[in-house]
């Protein structure tokens, strides 16, 4: 596009619009953050205030049809991704989405036809592929640093989020919003790291259960799959466990290499040449590169790594993932209509 700065407007400036992302915005080189909105205009008023945004609105078409919003950040529950989406890219203006991308894969990919028909970008929150700590990961594996992939393994586990005072389950455990629970919410970023750092999973099966009780979704999932490479990986996540653990291990023909997704733990290369470990802390704003990455891109001057197209291959695999599960009439409510 050419843009000598670019714009920003949010859509649904919450939690994760506080530190995350919205400072990054502002702090990106040839970036900044002019508007925010939120139903609830006292929140918007109060985020603009805090965080010296110019504009706030409490409607969604508002921000979207101000000349002087260049881009979207849709920052909602995973219900509002795909109407949003398809709102800005009607109005001619490149987006960016939370992750997940939506609730299911037809979703994701109404929302890249939308944005294709537009001839805007579609971008999306996966933003573990611009960190250095992960770079440093694909470095070390495109470079042949443990021989040829064999196989991957995926164990994450957390304990079961405490209950509302109210009774009422916070919106990542209802699938009528979040298209599931947390697997869908977390297990997604490992999913779509393991496509950036190992190419795409061209198969993937998986059984899910709810083992804990208190939640109305799967806390339980177990996965196998194999990347198109002809890596073989498998994974088991828990959000009802007694404790947390978070691992990630790659095996080649001539070494591992172990990290966290979300843990702050380093890198460890296993290799003929002996065992080196990485500590490369992450930013303040953890979303800041994957931004800088989009600015580029917008202003011609490079590419940014998490596409609408990238970001739909994870949702597809988290799809086959849980097809059983859905199809046991377990909840998915993927018709339902999507909320503000």
């Amino acid at each position: 596009m050419g843009l000598s700065q670019v714009r920003w407007g949010i859509i649904g400036c919450g939690d994760v619009c506080e530190l995350k992302s919205g400072p990054g915005f502002q702090k990106a080189n040839h970036s900044a953050l002019i508007a925010v909105m939120r139903r609830d205009g006292g929140k918007a008023r109060d985020f603009a205030a805090r965080h010296g945004v110019p504009r706030w609105y409490s409607d969604a078409d508002s921000l979207i049809a101000d000349p002087d919003v260049d881009a979207i950040y849709i920052a909602t529950p995973p219900d509002g991704h795909a109407r949003y989406a398809e709102m800005a890219a009607r109005a001619g203006k490149p987006v960016y989405v939370e992750k997940p991308m939506a609730r299911n894969a037809g979703e994701c990919l109404g929302m890249i036809a939308a944005c294709r028909s537009a001839g805007v970008p579609l971008f999306v929150a996966y933003y573990r592929r611009a960190l250095p700590r992960f770079l440093k990961a694909k470095e070390i594996l495109d470079g042949g640093g443990i021989g040829s992939l064999r196989n991957v393994s995926v164990t994450f586990a957390k304990p079961a989020p405490a209950p509302a005072a109210d009774g009422t389950a916070p919106w990542r455990l209802r699938a009528e919003i979040a298209g599931g629970g947390l697997f869908l919410d977390l297990a997604s970023h490992t999913l779509d790291l393991l496509d950036f750092l190992l190419g795409p999973i061209a198969e993937a099966k998986g059984m899910a259960r709810n083992q804990g009780g208190n939640q109305a979704v799967e806390d339980g999932v177990a996965a196998c799959f194999a990347f198109a490479s002809g890596a073989l990986g498998a994974g088991a996540w828990s959000y009802a466990a007694g404790a947390r653990e978070d691992r990630v291990e790659i095996t080649g023909s001539a070494g591992r290499l172990t990290f966290a997704t979300f843990d702050d733990q380093p890198l460890r290369w296993e290799s003929p040449a002996g065992v080196e470990t990485f500590s490369i802390p992450h930013p303040p704003h953890i979303q800041q590169p994957l931004i800088q990455t989009m600015v580029d891109e917008l202003r011609g001057e490079g590419k940014c790594p998490s596409t609408g197209e990238t970001a739909a291959r994870t949702t597809q695999v988290m799809d086959a993932v849980l097809a059983d599960w859905r199809a046991d009439g377990r909840p998915d409510l993927r018709a339902s209509p999507p909320g503000a």
